[in-house]
């Protein structure tokens, strides 16, 4: 049985905890794979577009969300996620967190990022930087922060963000993956085919990984067009 390359479209956004505990997954399941080719890209989505810019105060945008109290469900899917994530070695700081930020440059910087190979790890960065690190993802400075730790060049960053570079294009492909029927994530899209939703282990993954190495790859930017 021939053996195809393993394209992963991982359609996300920086401010969803699932999103981080589904990306640390996938790497557990990629790390056990060591023999086969897999290429990754990141996928732009936005849970809340309505953020102004300057982002909103995290606590005040939780209350508007979720209520006051907050739900029982709400509570129970919280501790849920936080148990899962210790043992990866992820911490959420969710009662600490200032802001809930506008995440269309934090996109912006992923798509350049990938033009450098540096996508993936730049990710990382974004998800640490607001669940642990407690920063505005939305800044300006904090993002040419992390392009910088990751070996971008921060100046050339500032001047593409001042200049609202490849803005029109993120917002197209957010347009695009609505049309795609995603309506939650992350949603991992395996060679174009097929998908694995939510935050699931690595064992989901890794049979993600086999299936698709047995399946021809299609072009995700294309499918609506086939």
């Amino acid at each position: 049985m021939n053996s195809h390359p393993v394209i992963i479209d991982i359609v996300s956004d920086i401010v969803c905890p699932w999103c981080w505990l589904g990306k640390t997954y996938l790497d557990q399941a990629v790390a056990q794979v060591p023999d086969t080719e897999i290429q990754i890209h990141w996928r732009p989505f936005m849970l809340d577009a309505g953020i102004p810019q300057s982002g909103i105060p995290y606590p005040e945008y939780m209350q508007k969300k979720f209520g006051t109290g907050r739900s029982d469900k709400f509570k129970a899917m919280r501790a849920h996620l936080e148990q899962a994530a210790e043992p990866v070695g992820i911490k959420f700081k969710f009662d600490d967190i200032p802001i809930r930020p506008n995440t269309l440059k934090a996109h912006q910087l992923l798509k350049w990022a990938a033009g450098q190979g540096k996508s993936h790890a730049v990710s990382e960065s974004l998800f640490k930087a607001f669940f642990q690190e407690l920063k505005d993802i939305g800044d300006n400075h904090v993002l040419v922060s992390l392009a910088n730790d990751n070996g971008m060049d921060g100046d050339l960053v500032m001047q593409l963000l001042e200049a609202g570079r490849d803005r029109q294009a993120v917002q197209n492909e957010l347009a695009y993956f609505q049309k795609l029927g995603i309506n939650s994530v992350p949603a991992f899209i395996y060679n174009g085919t097929f998908a694995v939703s939510g935050g699931q282990p690595p064992d989901a993954h890794i049979k993600a990984i086999e299936k698709a190495s047995t399946t021809p790859s299609k072009d995700i930017m294309t499918v609506l067009e086939t």
